[in-house]
């Protein structure tokens, strides 16, 4: 099943896209977009693709700013703000849901991190998650992905924006020849969302 909505927000209306597998399933991943992309990046698409394929539920929010037009991101605040309403919506309106799996690629990774833990996540999904900016390393964002909840983070070997390093609940997978965007073999990347998540027991035998 697949289909779009919009959700009210306190910052605005957020477009959500909706793909089921036709079973139903326990485990709802929610991906958000990176700070100028939108929810049809490749790995975006190419996770979706795989994990309803595999049983589970894939939705993609698109931020308020995006709904809008625009395409410099909102605060992180903002961003936080409406991520935790479109989450409360969503649980609402999907009970059938056993666990809720949130995560995004770079900004949205961040947005998933950040608010984890008040949206009752039962882990984490982080695409691209950006260390720190580019040239920068003394400005580490390594404290968002210590959040206590099992997360899998996949970079590329040639971020610009860095990649992060295994802690205690934080694995990382490291894509070979990838640099932010993912695009080089998103199939993989899916392949890898996958993986964990059965290891897990999250997805259908």
């Amino acid at each position: 099943m697949r289909h779009s909505d919009e959700i009210g927000t306190p910052r605005g209306p957020a477009r959500v896209h909706t793909d089921l597998p036709a079973a139903g399933g326990a485990t709802v991943l929610v991906l958000g977009h990176g700070a100028g992309g939108d929810v049809d990046a490749p790995d975006l698409v190419a996770v979706r693709d795989a994990l309803v394929a595999a049983g589970a539920g894939v939705i993609r929010v698109t931020q308020p700013y995006r709904v809008a037009g625009r395409r410099a991101p909102a605060p992180a605040g903002h961003l936080d703000e409406a991520w935790t309403a479109v989450l409360a919506d969503l649980r609402t309106h999907h009970p059938e849901a056993a666990r809720w799996v949130v995560g995004g690629r770079s900004s949205g990774a961040r947005v998933a991190c950040r608010t984890a833990r008040a949206v009752g996540a039962t882990g984490i999904v982080a695409l691209a998650f950006p260390l720190h900016p580019p040239g920068r390393p003394e400005r580490s964002r390594a404290d968002e992905l210590r959040t206590g909840l099992p997360t899998l983070v996949v970079n590329g070997d040639r971020d610009p924006f860095g990649v992060p390093e295994p802690s205690p609940g934080v694995e990382v997978v490291t894509r070979p020849g990838e640099r932010h965007d993912l695009r080089g073999d998103p199939a993989a990347t899916a392949g890898a969302v996958r993986d964990w998540l059965r290891a897990r027991g999250w997805l259908p035998a």
